[in-house]
């Protein structure tokens, strides 16, 4: 019996040095979880950016979405970077009938962004895309709301995409106030 109690603490003692091991290896290379308590920082950073406006009426609403996540609280006063984003649409009628007709569709929204720092010019881009399905009714204002609903829940995950991407880069971005020294020139 005590033997077995040794044997437990021993176990305890290694899972709280594996732990605390990896906590240690996890700071020490700069790892940050976004959802940690600077939750603040990432409010003001995403703040700094300025969203161009979009094309179409999905783009409208992907802008409008974007600015109610980038600024919850309020604008900052310091614009720092402008956020460019071009969507695409694609329709893909799914399950059809022997008539011709379609029954279900696939609305896949795809969005590439251009993050570009204004006083450095440095940009960080990417793709995010989101699907959504809908059923095509027999009456085509009932298959209109269905295809609305799902361009929406697209673009509302599209918009949350974004805004985990951009808080990221801003956050982990190396500052841009310091001083880069370039080793190919020589001051002599």
């Amino acid at each position: 019996m005590k033997g077995a109690i040794n044997i437990m603490t021993k176990q305890n003692k290694i899972v709280v040095i594996s732990i605390s091991f990896l906590c240690i290896i996890c700071t020490a290379c700069g790892f940050r979880p976004l959802y940690n308590q600077t939750g603040a920082a990432n409010s003001q950073a995403l703040s700094s950016v300025v969203i161009l406006k979009i094309k179409d009426r999905s783009g409208q609403k992907l802008r409008n979405f974007l600015l109610e996540r980038f600024f919850s609280n309020q604008r900052s006063q310091i614009t720092t970077h402008i956020l460019k984003v071009v969507i695409n649409e694609e329709i893909k009628e799914l399950n059809i009938r022997k008539d011709g007709s379609a029954t279900r569709a696939k609305l896949k929204v795809t969005a590439n962004f251009y993050l570009t720092h204004k006083a450095s010019g440095k940009q960080f881009k990417g793709k995010v895309s989101s699907t959504s399905s809908y059923n095509m009714l027999g009456s085509d204002f009932a298959t209109l709301g269905a295809e609305s609903d799902a361009r929406n829940r697209a673009l509302r995950s599209i918009a949350e995409d974004l805004r985990l991407r951009i808080a990221g880069a801003l956050i982990n971005a190396p500052s841009t106030n310091k001083k880069t020294i370039n080793p190919k020139k020589d001051n002599r």
